[in-house]
């Protein structure tokens, strides 16, 4: 079973992306990625996105020390697009797959096309329903909304299936860009989760993480 009756096929995932290079956004299929574009060379992006068949962004982090970018990224499927009154285009991102980004070019435009390869995230384009050890995780995800000051509807959180709430999470706390491209990159759910739980419990012990990639 796919993610849903518009996510690409395998056959349809394309060679070359064009790449959106933002720190700190991150997208892990199946998650929702709203964005505010009004770069001109975004803004040209999005139009040669939107006019390709597969309407699809490769978002992409970067090292904080040079600005290189991370060998992992992961493709967004444009599934929502408005043209606000100031020139701005409001866009979101629906993930498909993660990619590894093999090299790249500047456009005419001013915005990178990249040479990816999806061989190795064809998993993916499917749902995982691995069993995660929900309990721990919601347990120490309520001692890190406390000491952040952050709020939660728990009863929306409690009714939210196990990969649409690694998946969010993952995507909207502030983690360092580090922490996040180690979440983005690990195998399945079962690790992201457990990844995730260490993160959150060193967070909370006042302590930090890294990862080397």
């Amino acid at each position: 079973m796919s993610r849903g009756p518009f996510e690409p096929q395998i056959s349809d995932l394309p060679s070359h992306l064009p790449l959106f290079p933002l720190s700190g956004a991150l997208l892990l299929p199946g998650g929702r990625l709203p964005l505010n574009i009004f770069e001109p060379r975004y803004l040209a992006m999005v139009k040669d996105a939107l006019a390709s068949p597969h309407r699809m962004i490769g978002m992409i982090q970067s090292h904080k020390a040079d600005d290189t970018l991370y060998q992992v990224g992961c493709a967004g499927r444009i599934s929502d697009f408005a043209e606000a009154d100031d020139g701005r285009y409001v866009i979101t991102l629906t993930g498909t797959s993660r990619f590894t980004y093999l090299s790249d070019q500047l456009t005419a435009d001013g915005y990178r096309l990249g040479e990816v390869d999806f061989s190795a995230f064809h998993q993916d384009l499917h749902p995982d329903h691995a069993p995660i050890d929900r309990v721990k995780l919601v347990d120490i995800l309520k001692s890190y909304f406390d000491i952040k000051g952050f709020s939660a509807d728990w009863s929306h959180i409690d009714e939210c299936e196990d990969e649409r709430l690694v998946t969010t999470l993952t995507m909207i706390c502030p983690f360092e860009v580090s922490e996040k491209q180690a979440l983005l990159e690990a195998p399945d759910l079962a690790q992201r989760t457990e990844l995730l739980i260490a993160i959150l419990q060193m967070s909370v012990h006042g302590e930090g993480v890294s990862a080397q990639h």
